[in-house]
Protein backbone atom coordinates (compact mmCIF):
# COMPACT_ATOMS: atom_id res chain seq x y z
CA UNK A 1 0.00 0.00 0.00
CA UNK A 2 1.49 3.36 -1.19
CA UNK A 3 0.28 7.18 -1.75
CA UNK A 4 0.36 8.69 -4.87
CA UNK A 5 0.92 12.38 -5.90
CA UNK A 6 -2.90 12.80 -6.22
CA UNK A 7 -3.57 12.22 -2.86
CA UNK A 8 -4.84 8.94 -2.80
CA UNK A 9 -3.84 5.67 -0.67
CA UNK A 10 -2.96 3.00 -3.37
CA UNK A 11 -3.95 -0.35 -2.36
CA UNK A 12 -3.12 -3.51 -4.88
CA UNK A 13 -6.72 -3.53 -5.99
CA UNK A 14 -5.78 0.48 -6.97
CA UNK A 15 -6.56 3.76 -5.54
CA UNK A 16 -8.50 4.20 -2.57
CA UNK A 17 -9.88 8.14 -1.85
CA UNK A 18 -9.26 9.23 1.25
CA UNK A 19 -12.23 10.86 1.44
CA UNK A 20 -14.11 6.97 1.32
CA UNK A 21 -11.43 5.44 3.75
CA UNK A 22 -12.83 8.68 5.93
CA UNK A 23 -16.65 8.23 5.10
CA UNK A 24 -16.10 4.40 5.92
CA UNK A 25 -14.45 5.16 9.50
CA UNK A 26 -17.28 7.44 10.08
CA UNK A 27 -19.75 4.85 9.51
CA UNK A 28 -18.08 2.33 11.67
CA UNK A 29 -18.03 4.63 14.59
CA UNK A 30 -22.08 5.69 14.02
CA UNK A 31 -22.76 2.12 13.87
CA UNK A 32 -20.59 1.41 16.99
CA UNK A 33 -22.32 4.39 18.33
CA UNK A 34 -25.44 3.10 17.60
CA UNK A 35 -24.89 -0.22 19.08
CA UNK A 36 -24.10 1.21 22.21
CA UNK A 37 -27.18 3.38 23.17
CA UNK A 38 -29.52 0.62 22.14
CA UNK A 39 -27.31 -1.61 24.52
CA UNK A 40 -28.10 1.04 26.91
CA UNK A 41 -31.73 1.28 26.24
CA UNK A 42 -32.47 -2.19 26.64
CA UNK A 43 -30.37 -2.92 29.35
CA UNK A 44 -32.23 0.08 31.24
CA UNK A 45 -34.99 -0.97 30.12
CA UNK A 46 -34.93 -4.86 31.76
CA UNK A 47 -34.03 -2.74 34.41
CA UNK A 48 -36.83 -0.98 35.09
CA UNK A 49 -39.12 -4.05 34.54
CA UNK A 50 -36.95 -5.93 37.33
CA UNK A 51 -37.98 -3.73 39.33
CA UNK A 52 -41.79 -2.55 38.33
CA UNK A 53 -42.49 -6.82 39.53
CA UNK A 54 -40.55 -6.65 42.20
CA UNK A 55 -42.55 -3.98 43.57
CA UNK A 56 -45.80 -5.65 41.94
CA UNK A 57 -44.82 -8.73 43.97
CA UNK A 58 -44.07 -6.58 47.14
CA UNK A 59 -47.98 -4.86 46.80
CA UNK A 60 -50.06 -7.93 45.71
CA UNK A 61 -51.12 -10.84 47.84
CA UNK A 62 -53.76 -11.90 50.67
CA UNK A 63 -53.13 -8.50 51.86
CA UNK A 64 -53.20 -5.98 48.51
CA UNK A 65 -50.76 -3.01 50.01
CA UNK A 66 -50.84 0.34 47.76
CA UNK A 67 -47.39 0.89 46.43
CA UNK A 68 -46.75 3.84 48.34
CA UNK A 69 -47.67 1.98 51.49
CA UNK A 70 -44.84 -0.05 50.19
CA UNK A 71 -42.25 2.35 49.13
CA UNK A 72 -43.07 3.89 52.58
CA UNK A 73 -42.44 0.08 54.23
CA UNK A 74 -39.00 -0.02 52.72
CA UNK A 75 -37.98 3.66 53.48
CA UNK A 76 -38.13 2.71 57.20
CA UNK A 77 -41.94 3.53 57.66
CA UNK A 78 -45.23 1.83 57.80
CA UNK A 79 -46.76 -0.02 60.75
CA UNK A 80 -46.13 -3.36 62.10
CA UNK A 81 -48.36 -5.33 59.83
CA UNK A 82 -46.91 -3.55 56.60
CA UNK A 83 -43.48 -3.93 57.69
CA UNK A 84 -43.68 -7.71 58.49
CA UNK A 85 -45.55 -8.75 54.96
CA UNK A 86 -43.22 -6.79 53.31
CA UNK A 87 -40.04 -7.17 54.89
CA UNK A 88 -40.36 -10.97 56.67
CA UNK A 89 -42.67 -12.36 54.01
CA UNK A 90 -42.25 -10.69 50.18
CA UNK A 91 -38.87 -9.23 49.86
CA UNK A 92 -36.96 -12.04 50.88
CA UNK A 93 -38.38 -14.26 48.35
CA UNK A 94 -38.88 -11.50 45.93
CA UNK A 95 -35.14 -10.69 45.83
CA UNK A 96 -34.15 -14.47 45.93
CA UNK A 97 -36.25 -14.93 42.62
CA UNK A 98 -34.20 -12.10 40.78
CA UNK A 99 -30.96 -13.20 42.09
CA UNK A 100 -31.69 -17.13 41.31
CA UNK A 101 -33.01 -15.60 37.70
CA UNK A 102 -29.75 -13.57 37.16
CA UNK A 103 -27.81 -16.23 38.20
CA UNK A 104 -28.90 -19.03 35.77
CA UNK A 105 -29.06 -15.76 33.05
CA UNK A 106 -25.59 -14.94 33.17
CA UNK A 107 -24.61 -18.97 33.69
CA UNK A 108 -26.38 -19.86 30.76
CA UNK A 109 -25.14 -16.73 28.48
CA UNK A 110 -21.41 -17.75 29.44
CA UNK A 111 -21.97 -21.52 28.26
CA UNK A 112 -24.12 -20.83 25.11
CA UNK A 113 -21.48 -18.29 24.20
CA UNK A 114 -18.28 -19.88 24.62
CA UNK A 115 -19.26 -23.70 23.55
CA UNK A 116 -21.01 -21.76 20.56
CA UNK A 117 -24.25 -23.78 20.90
CA UNK A 118 -27.86 -23.02 21.99
CA UNK A 119 -28.08 -26.04 23.75
CA UNK A 120 -25.47 -25.72 26.10
CA UNK A 121 -27.09 -24.38 28.75
CA UNK A 122 -26.50 -25.70 32.50
CA UNK A 123 -29.65 -27.43 32.67
CA UNK A 124 -29.21 -28.96 29.52
CA UNK A 125 -25.65 -30.33 29.99
CA UNK A 126 -26.00 -31.97 33.46
CA UNK A 127 -24.91 -29.48 35.70
CA UNK A 128 -28.04 -28.74 37.52
CA UNK A 129 -28.94 -32.43 37.81
CA UNK A 130 -25.34 -32.92 39.65
CA UNK A 131 -26.72 -30.06 42.39
CA UNK A 132 -30.19 -31.69 41.86
CA UNK A 133 -28.95 -35.16 43.05
CA UNK A 134 -26.24 -34.00 45.69
CA UNK A 135 -29.39 -31.63 46.94
CA UNK A 136 -31.37 -34.79 47.18
CA UNK A 137 -29.07 -37.21 48.45
CA UNK A 138 -28.07 -34.91 51.40
CA UNK A 139 -31.78 -34.56 52.26
CA UNK A 140 -33.24 -38.11 52.23
CA UNK A 141 -29.93 -39.79 53.28
CA UNK A 142 -28.87 -37.38 55.63
CA UNK A 143 -31.57 -35.14 56.52
CA UNK A 144 -29.90 -32.09 56.07
CA UNK A 145 -31.40 -28.77 55.31
CA UNK A 146 -30.97 -24.87 55.11
CA UNK A 147 -27.21 -24.21 54.02
CA UNK A 148 -25.91 -27.41 54.45
CA UNK A 149 -28.10 -28.35 51.89
CA UNK A 150 -27.40 -25.25 49.59
CA UNK A 151 -23.79 -26.60 50.11
CA UNK A 152 -24.05 -29.94 49.04
CA UNK A 153 -26.08 -29.06 45.61
CA UNK A 154 -23.22 -26.61 45.23
CA UNK A 155 -20.40 -29.40 45.70
CA UNK A 156 -22.50 -31.55 43.48
CA UNK A 157 -22.80 -29.15 40.54
CA UNK A 158 -19.10 -28.51 40.41
CA UNK A 159 -18.04 -32.39 41.19
CA UNK A 160 -20.32 -32.75 37.85
CA UNK A 161 -18.82 -30.00 35.71
CA UNK A 162 -15.28 -31.21 36.65
CA UNK A 163 -16.43 -35.19 35.53
CA UNK A 164 -18.19 -33.39 32.28
CA UNK A 165 -15.16 -31.81 31.75
CA UNK A 166 -12.68 -34.75 31.86
CA UNK A 167 -14.95 -37.31 29.79
CA UNK A 168 -14.92 -34.20 27.00
CA UNK A 169 -11.34 -33.57 27.06
CA UNK A 170 -9.90 -34.80 24.13
CA UNK A 171 -6.35 -32.41 23.58
CA UNK A 172 -8.86 -29.48 24.06
CA UNK A 173 -12.43 -29.47 24.75
CA UNK A 174 -15.35 -28.55 21.55
CA UNK A 175 -18.53 -27.48 22.32
CA UNK A 176 -20.35 -30.27 20.65
CA UNK A 177 -18.62 -32.97 22.29
CA UNK A 178 -19.03 -31.51 25.84
CA UNK A 179 -22.76 -31.08 25.24
CA UNK A 180 -23.06 -34.74 24.29
CA UNK A 181 -21.25 -35.60 27.49
CA UNK A 182 -23.37 -33.26 29.37
CA UNK A 183 -26.57 -34.77 28.33
CA UNK A 184 -25.27 -38.48 29.23
CA UNK A 185 -23.86 -37.38 32.19
CA UNK A 186 -27.61 -35.76 33.28
CA UNK A 187 -29.66 -38.26 31.92
CA UNK A 188 -27.38 -40.79 34.56
CA UNK A 189 -27.82 -38.66 37.40
CA UNK A 190 -31.20 -38.01 36.92
CA UNK A 191 -31.80 -41.88 37.76
CA UNK A 192 -29.73 -41.41 40.42
CA UNK A 193 -32.72 -38.96 40.91
CA UNK A 194 -35.33 -40.96 40.38
CA UNK A 195 -33.97 -44.12 42.43
CA UNK A 196 -33.21 -41.96 45.51
CA UNK A 197 -36.82 -40.62 45.47
CA UNK A 198 -38.77 -43.93 45.24
CA UNK A 199 -36.41 -45.29 48.22
CA UNK A 200 -37.10 -42.52 50.44
CA UNK A 201 -40.00 -42.15 52.65
CA UNK A 202 -43.39 -40.69 51.36
CA UNK A 203 -42.84 -36.76 53.49
CA UNK A 204 -38.92 -37.17 52.39
CA UNK A 205 -39.94 -37.55 48.31
CA UNK A 206 -42.59 -35.50 48.76
CA UNK A 207 -40.09 -32.37 50.64
CA UNK A 208 -37.91 -33.13 47.76
CA UNK A 209 -40.32 -33.42 44.75
CA UNK A 210 -40.83 -29.72 45.41
CA UNK A 211 -37.32 -28.31 45.90
CA UNK A 212 -36.23 -30.51 42.38
CA UNK A 213 -39.52 -28.74 40.78
CA UNK A 214 -37.49 -25.00 41.70
CA UNK A 215 -39.80 -23.09 44.40
CA UNK A 216 -39.36 -19.74 45.82
CA UNK A 217 -42.55 -20.85 48.42
CA UNK A 218 -40.65 -20.11 52.34
CA UNK A 219 -37.66 -18.33 51.51
CA UNK A 220 -36.40 -16.00 54.06
CA UNK A 221 -33.53 -13.73 55.06
CA UNK A 222 -31.08 -16.68 55.66
CA UNK A 223 -31.64 -18.28 52.82
CA UNK A 224 -30.91 -14.68 51.21
CA UNK A 225 -27.81 -13.78 52.79
CA UNK A 226 -25.97 -17.35 51.08
CA UNK A 227 -26.79 -16.36 47.80
CA UNK A 228 -26.31 -12.30 48.30
CA UNK A 229 -22.90 -13.27 49.21
CA UNK A 230 -21.84 -15.53 46.20
CA UNK A 231 -23.49 -13.03 43.53
CA UNK A 232 -21.17 -10.20 45.12
CA UNK A 233 -18.51 -12.62 44.67
CA UNK A 234 -18.96 -14.52 41.40
CA UNK A 235 -20.73 -11.64 39.36
CA UNK A 236 -17.56 -9.19 39.32
CA UNK A 237 -15.41 -12.51 38.77
CA UNK A 238 -17.68 -14.01 35.72
CA UNK A 239 -16.96 -10.35 34.17
CA UNK A 240 -13.61 -10.02 34.66
CA UNK A 241 -12.80 -13.46 33.22
CA UNK A 242 -15.19 -12.71 30.23
CA UNK A 243 -12.57 -10.68 29.04
CA UNK A 244 -11.11 -13.29 26.63
CA UNK A 245 -14.46 -14.35 25.79
CA UNK A 246 -14.58 -12.82 22.39
CA UNK A 247 -11.20 -14.30 21.02
CA UNK A 248 -12.35 -17.58 22.73
CA UNK A 249 -15.22 -17.30 20.46
CA UNK A 250 -12.87 -17.45 17.38
CA UNK A 251 -11.68 -20.88 18.01
CA UNK A 252 -8.97 -22.14 19.82
CA UNK A 253 -6.22 -21.26 16.74
CA UNK A 254 -7.17 -17.99 16.47
CA UNK A 255 -7.41 -17.10 20.08
CA UNK A 256 -3.94 -19.03 20.45
CA UNK A 257 -3.35 -16.72 17.78
CA UNK A 258 -3.92 -13.68 19.61
CA UNK A 259 -2.26 -14.16 22.55
CA UNK A 260 -4.79 -15.67 24.62
CA UNK A 261 -4.16 -18.20 27.14
CA UNK A 262 -6.77 -20.68 25.79
CA UNK A 263 -7.17 -23.43 28.24
CA UNK A 264 -6.88 -20.81 31.49
CA UNK A 265 -10.23 -18.40 29.83
CA UNK A 266 -12.36 -21.51 29.16
CA UNK A 267 -11.58 -23.00 32.59
CA UNK A 268 -12.10 -19.73 34.31
CA UNK A 269 -15.28 -18.72 32.31
CA UNK A 270 -16.77 -22.28 32.78
CA UNK A 271 -15.65 -22.65 36.65
CA UNK A 272 -17.69 -19.16 37.04
CA UNK A 273 -20.50 -19.86 35.25
CA UNK A 274 -20.74 -23.67 37.11
CA UNK A 275 -20.51 -21.63 40.18
CA UNK A 276 -23.49 -19.55 39.37
CA UNK A 277 -25.32 -22.25 38.38
CA UNK A 278 -24.92 -24.19 41.61
CA UNK A 279 -25.23 -21.44 43.83
CA UNK A 280 -28.81 -20.31 42.10
CA UNK A 281 -30.03 -24.26 42.18
CA UNK A 282 -28.70 -24.36 45.79
CA UNK A 283 -31.00 -21.43 46.90
CA UNK A 284 -34.31 -22.19 44.97
CA UNK A 285 -33.63 -25.93 43.58
CA UNK A 286 -33.36 -26.45 39.52
CA UNK A 287 -35.63 -23.82 37.84
CA UNK A 288 -36.29 -25.02 34.70
CA UNK A 289 -34.91 -23.21 31.29
CA UNK A 290 -34.09 -19.78 32.62
CA UNK A 291 -30.39 -20.51 31.36
CA UNK A 292 -31.54 -21.30 28.34
CA UNK A 293 -33.79 -19.09 27.37
CA UNK A 294 -32.76 -15.54 29.04
CA UNK A 295 -29.09 -15.59 26.75
CA UNK A 296 -31.45 -15.80 23.29
CA UNK A 297 -33.65 -13.24 24.16
CA UNK A 298 -31.58 -10.62 25.05
CA UNK A 299 -29.36 -11.61 22.05
CA UNK A 300 -32.16 -10.92 19.60
CA UNK A 301 -33.09 -7.92 21.89
CA UNK A 302 -29.28 -6.57 20.94
CA UNK A 303 -28.57 -8.51 17.77
CA UNK A 304 -24.82 -8.24 16.87
CA UNK A 305 -23.85 -7.52 20.60
CA UNK A 306 -22.07 -10.29 21.42
CA UNK A 307 -22.36 -12.45 24.37
CA UNK A 308 -24.45 -9.56 26.14
CA UNK A 309 -24.06 -11.01 29.25
CA UNK A 310 -25.20 -8.13 31.60
CA UNK A 311 -28.60 -8.06 29.64
CA UNK A 312 -28.86 -12.15 29.77
CA UNK A 313 -28.67 -11.63 33.57
CA UNK A 314 -31.52 -9.39 33.69
CA UNK A 315 -33.53 -11.56 31.20
CA UNK A 316 -33.23 -14.36 33.45
CA UNK A 317 -33.90 -12.24 36.70
CA UNK A 318 -37.28 -10.50 34.85
CA UNK A 319 -38.31 -14.51 33.90
CA UNK A 320 -37.75 -15.51 37.65
CA UNK A 321 -39.75 -12.79 38.61
CA UNK A 322 -42.47 -12.46 36.52
CA UNK A 323 -42.72 -16.65 36.88
CA UNK A 324 -43.21 -16.80 40.24
CA UNK A 325 -45.63 -13.52 40.04
CA UNK A 326 -47.98 -15.93 37.95
CA UNK A 327 -47.53 -19.03 40.29
CA UNK A 328 -48.40 -17.00 42.78
CA UNK A 329 -51.52 -15.49 41.76
CA UNK A 330 -52.31 -15.71 38.15
CA UNK A 331 -52.88 -19.68 38.21
CA UNK A 332 -55.88 -20.48 40.03
CA UNK A 333 -55.93 -20.87 43.86
CA UNK A 334 -53.49 -22.79 44.42
CA UNK A 335 -49.59 -21.56 44.05
CA UNK A 336 -47.59 -23.74 41.82
CA UNK A 337 -43.46 -23.77 42.18
CA UNK A 338 -42.21 -20.64 39.85
CA UNK A 339 -40.23 -23.75 38.02
CA UNK A 340 -43.55 -25.19 37.07
CA UNK A 341 -44.02 -21.55 34.86
CA UNK A 342 -40.93 -21.55 33.59
CA UNK A 343 -40.67 -25.22 31.72
CA UNK A 344 -44.11 -24.51 30.68
CA UNK A 345 -42.36 -21.27 28.44
CA UNK A 346 -39.27 -23.15 27.93
CA UNK A 347 -39.93 -26.38 26.88
CA UNK A 348 -41.93 -25.06 23.19
CA UNK A 349 -38.74 -22.78 22.59
CA UNK A 350 -37.00 -26.30 23.50
CA UNK A 351 -38.79 -28.29 20.82
CA UNK A 352 -38.36 -25.14 17.90
CA UNK A 353 -35.33 -25.05 18.32
CA UNK A 354 -34.32 -28.88 18.06
CA UNK A 355 -36.78 -28.87 15.03
CA UNK A 356 -35.50 -25.47 13.89
CA UNK A 357 -31.97 -26.81 14.01
CA UNK A 358 -33.33 -30.33 11.87
CA UNK A 359 -34.67 -28.28 9.28
CA UNK A 360 -30.89 -26.79 8.76
CA UNK A 361 -29.04 -29.80 9.26
CA UNK A 362 -26.63 -28.37 12.12
CA UNK A 363 -27.05 -28.49 16.45
CA UNK A 364 -27.72 -24.88 16.79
Amino acid sequence: MGRDVAGEIRTPGGPFPEERLAGAVREVALVRRAGRARAAVVTISLLVAALATLCLALSVGDLVLPLREVVATLAGGGDAGSRFVVIELRLPRALTGLLVGAAFGLSGAVFQTLLRNPLASPDMIGITWGASAAGVLASAAFGLSGLPLSLCALAGAVLTAVAIYALAWREGVAGYRLVLVGVGVGAALSSLVSYLLTSSAVTEAQDALAWLAGSLNGRSWSQLWPLLGAMVVLVPLTFLAARSLPALQLGDDTARGLGTRVERGRLALIGCAVALAGVATAAAGPVGFVAFLAAPIARRLLPGQGAALLPAALTGALIVSVADFAAQHLLGSVQFPVGVVTSLIGAPYLLWLLARSNRVGKGG
